[in-house]
């Protein structure tokens, strides 16, 4: 499976695009342009699934590092403190990771 099988190319790089600046990414605002916030819970599951490269059943902060290469090849990857941000605002049981169940961010 791919993320441009849940999501479209488009929206994608259009996503990528507007955070092309270090320290510019919000999550949020990604998920918004990308389309993965009108998604189903089936759906954001398996975006989740591709994501979570080392299939641990959890996106730990060294993974969200390369978050927008995983949408687009030759993206930037994401600043520490866009990295700190992220786990955050999406790490619930502050556990330091995120888990696809209860951890997903809002």
């Amino acid at each position: 499976m791919s993320l441009t099988s849940i999501l479209s190319a488009e929206a994608i790089e259009s996503a990528v695009k507007e955070f092309q600046a270090p320290d510019s990414f919000s999550f949020k605002k990604f998920f918004l342009l990308c389309g993965l916030s009108s998604k189903s819970p089936k759906e954001v599951k398996d975006v989740f699934q591709i994501l979570d490269t080392d299939s641990s059943g959890y996106i730990e902060e060294a993974e969200l590092k390369f978050f927008l290469q995983r949408f687009a090849p030759g993206a930037r990857t994401l600043t520490d403190a866009e990295c700190k941000g992220f786990l955050s605002a999406a790490d619930d049981d502050n556990d330091g990771k995120i888990g696809v169940e209860g951890d997903k961010p809002s």
